[in-house]
């Protein structure tokens, strides 16, 4: 218990009698006035104690114990999700359980199922019977548009055609067995049909040595040396990732040699950040500047890459005087940062320094990622309390309202937020590691398995790019900043519906009055390369 609670006894409206006095009264009666009397005392007795409250000590829960089972069970947590890539058991475990129980009570949604596996077979029985006649007429069952892994001719050839064709009737089989059960809420519907979709996209006939014609065109035309190769780059990555270090070729990238090459200058720094200041390289100079707020989740120069594909160079060379934040990459000193201090050691201070450096301009703000929703929260404040600094407000890739925020909801619920929670605790932040494998589950097919078949398989080793390094130089995430941005913004939705509270007192999106705009209506710049 926290603490004790008291219990208070009321003090009765008559006082008792002593003791003697009783006695004497009694003696006086006869027999049955004594007993009366006697009665009475009896009555009063528990009456005499002087004190009119009393405070009962509640039983109280040892400090020792609760603190080691509080220990315990997040190292627990913290230690499976070293091999569940982050994802708590328990959630997986509450959706399959609600798709499993309601499928059991619904016999009709079973037996459709059993229809639709009956005809999918009949259907590939009569496709392998007619072999060349029905090849010539196409394939019973298309891939998706955004499937590319069976485009190639050797895909049409027998056998590797009955592959692919029956692994693509199998795959819309589990589709229609996850999706459209009564009663299974929306949220288990599409973690179970998403967790069914990893399993399939592991399993692919794409991903197997002998199952794939074109890793077995491959192995003959070179004699093997490519899944020798392919070994050499599997040891390469293992070595590299169990060692920290960057992917092959991300050193060749460096900042302020061949990436971040716009010349600028440190003017502020502080235990979160540094500002960047970029001159204009123009004869005429604008006078309102410009301040770039990145994500914290990757490093600042993202929008300054390489000269043909930086934004700071082109808005520079337009006569503006540009001011980037660089974040620092946190370690488990900065456990405790809050999502008020990277607006207020982050934003307020870069806007503090820029007003002391051009007094009385306003400030066109824009925010990338979650830079965006940052700064979004950062107008909604100074609108608020009535500051007018900036003058307008651009979110590139940003998100204000988390409604419907796509599959990454996915890892979002009471559960999973708990088991994040203990595997940051443990550490103090959330890894990088930690945040891309989250990120390539959401396309496993472009992000892991491509990859896989890519170099492992087909040996090759694609030459690095500065988007590529860039998104190896990723940073980490604060524990208390990273579970509330999850908790308040994902979860609760609080910003989009006003309940957000931003020094103490709530900010809603609506009081800014600012000019602002998107990536599609205000940017007339938009990069070679677009990583978004």
């Amino acid at each position: 218990m926290a603490g004790a609670q008291e219990i208070v006894v009321p003090m009765p409206n008559q006082p008792a009698l002593p003791a003697h006095a009783e006695a004497k009264a009694s003696a006086k009666q006869g027999p049955q006035r004594g007993t009366a009397a006697r009665t009475r005392l009896a009555a009063r007795v528990p009456h005499e104690r002087p004190p009119t409250t009393t405070t009962v000590p509640a039983e109280r829960d040892s400090y020792a114990v609760t603190a080691f089972a509080e220990i315990m069970d997040r190292s627990l947590h913290a230690a499976i999700a070293r091999f569940t890539a982050g994802l708590s058991p328990a959630a997986l475990a509450h959706a399959h359980l609600d798709w499993v129980t309601h499928l059991a009570f619904l016999p009709g949604k079973r037996l459709q199922l059993i229809d639709k596996a009956a005809r999918k077979t009949v259907r590939f029985a009569n496709y392998a019977w007619h072999g060349d006649k029905e090849e010539a007429r196409g394939t019973c069952i298309e891939p998706l548009p955004q499937d590319r892994r069976f485009v190639d001719e050797a895909w049409q050839k027998w056998p590797y055609n009955f592959i692919y064709q029956a692994f693509l009737l199998n795959q819309q089989w589990w589709h229609n067995a996850t999706t459209g059960i009564r009663g299974v809420t929306k949220k288990h519907e599409d973690m179970v049909e998403f967790m069914s979709r990893q399993i399939l996209d592991m399993l692919a006939p794409s991903n197997f040595l002998l199952t794939n014609p074109e890793i077995l065109q491959r192995t003959v035309s070179t004699g093997g040396m490519n899944l020798a190769n392919g070994w050499r780059n599997l040891i390469e990555d293992w070595q590299r990732t169990i060692s920290g270090k960057r992917p092959v070729g991300a050193e060749h990238f460096v900042v302020g040699r061949n990436v971040a090459v716009t010349p600028g200058k440190v003017i502020y720094r502080n235990r979160l950040i540094e500002l960047i200041q970029y001159a204009p390289t123009t004869k005429t100079v604008r006078p309102e500047p410009v301040l770039i707020v990145p994500a914290w989740i990757m490093k600042y120069y993202i929008l300054d890459l390489s000269p043909h594909n930086s934004l700071v160079k082109y808005l520079t060379a337009q006569g503006f005087t540009v001011f980037m934040i660089s974040w620092k990459n946190p370690g488990p000193e900065d456990r405790g940062l809050d999502l008020d201090d990277y607006l207020t050691l982050g934003f307020m201070a870069s806007l503090d320094v820029i007003n002391a450096i051009a007094p009385r301009q306003k400030i066109h703000a824009a925010g990338y990622c979650l830079g965006g929703t940052l700064l979004a929260v950062a107008a909604a404040a100074l609108a608020r309390d009535g500051d007018e600094r900036l003058k307008s407000v651009t979110l590139l890739a940003a998100q204000t309202d988390f409604t419907d925020a796509g599959e990454l909801m996915l890892f979002i619920n009471e559960s999973q937020l708990a088991f994040l929670e203990d595997m940051m605790w443990e550490r103090g932040f959330l890894d990088t590691t930690q945040m891309a494998g989250a990120f390539q589950m959401l396309r496993s097919n472009d992000l892991i398995w491509s990859r896989v078949i890519r170099e492992y398989l087909m040996g090759e080793c694609p030459p690095m790019t500065d988007l590529m390094a860039w998104n190896a130089d990723a940073t980490r995430m604060p524990y208390r900043m990273h579970a509330n941005y999850l908790r308040h913004l994902f979860l609760d939705n609080d910003l989009a519906e006003g309940r957000l509270d931003v020094g103490e007192k709530p900010i809603a999106l609506t009081d800014s009055a600012i000019a602002s705009a998107d990536t599609q209506g205000a940017a007339r710049y938009r990069p070679a390369a677009h990583p978004y």
